[in-house]
């Protein structure tokens, strides 16, 4: 007889979570649950309810209905024992300005009722790549090394669940990526990872599933490559040949023709398939295929799909 193992119980779960502020619903009956190490992401526009959402589970914000459950327990009922086993990096965290990086972070851990002596304290900021600003002040860090110091202020009760408002907002890329890698480090050491943003290759590269909020809805949940997948048939192919529209619309995989001037797209749901077909048909017809770009489906397209418009920061 086969035995099956029940499922892991989440670390994070949410039910019919409501949130109203006067004239708008900020969260609208939101449900999900969240996986041990897991690298969980609520991917919407500013204004969406991600932050809501995101300070209702850390009982930050009260919410008007449904229930919050933490590491097995109630955020409403049990917040003080549930915040001991979470860090949280905020938006903006206000750094202490007479404070040195290393300061902050011996200072925080002690708020958290730790003795964390400075070798430990360094150690923290080794983890975030920030030992060399030991001893700088806020004021001279970048804003990628002042995230840094808010998400090693996150770690200093050494959580299970870490939280994250918009990490990487007003990052250049270089910081975001390093900030990324750290983040990975955090999941590979079996920690939880919740996190909110609104960069749609942030959600794809980074999380394992992807939670679409929009108007206080939530409005799909799956891998980013299952949510991609649903798209399945947009995948396009754009070349500026003179090919014969009947022809192209001929090709094996072809879902769709467009004409633009001398630019041809065509949507298909097998791209190899297409391309090879189209290398033949150019190549007997003699005809260069100019300019061919291939784009594949991303979490843009999917938000595009289920909003009717792109996302806006």
């Amino acid at each position: 007889m086969i035995k099956h193992h029940p499922l892991p119980e989440p670390v994070i779960s949410v039910t019919n979570l409501v949130k109203s502020y006067p004239g708008v619903c900020a969260v609208d009956g939101i449900s999900f649950t969240v996986q041990a190490g897991e690298i969980f992401g609520l991917l919407g526009p500013n204004g969406a309810g991600k932050s809501t959402t995101l300070g209702i589970i850390e009982g930050v914000r009260r919410p008007d209905g449904g229930t919050v459950c933490v590491l097995g327990q109630d955020v409403g009922r049990a917040m003080a024992a549930v915040k001991r086993r979470i860090g949280v990096q905020l938006q903006s965290t206000s750094l202490l300005p007479d404070l040195s990086a290393v300061e902050q972070v011996e200072l925080f851990a002690r708020l958290y009722g730790r003795v964390l002596d400075r070798s430990g304290a360094l150690a923290l900021l080794d983890r975030v790549d920030l030992r060399a600003k030991a001893r700088a002040l806020p004021a001279t860090l970048s804003g990628g090394q002042a995230q840094r110091l808010a998400l090693a202020l996150a770690l200093v009760n050494d959580p299970e669940i870490v939280f994250l408002d918009e990490p990487t907002s007003g990052l250049d890329p270089q910081a975001r990526h390093s900030l990324w890698d750290i983040v990975r480090a955090l999941a590979a050491e079996g920690r939880t990872v919740v996190l909110t943003t609104h960069y749609m290759e942030e959600a794809e590269v980074l999380c394992h599933r992807v939670g679409i909020v929009d108007g206080g809805k939530l409005l799909a949940l799956d891998t980013p490559g299952a949510l991609i997948n649903t798209l399945r048939g947009r995948s396009s192919i754009t070349t500026a040949a003179a090919l014969p529209t009947e022809a192209l619309a001929a090709l094996p995989g072809v879902t769709h023709v467009q004409s633009e001037g001398p630019t041809v797209r065509l949507e298909t749901d097998d791209v190899p398939t297409t391309v090879g077909a189209l290398l033949e048909l150019a190549r007997q017809a003699g005809v260069s295929l100019r300019d061919l770009l291939i784009q594949q489906p991303s979490l843009e397209d999917v938000f595009l799909q289920l909003t009717g418009r792109r996302i806006r920061a």
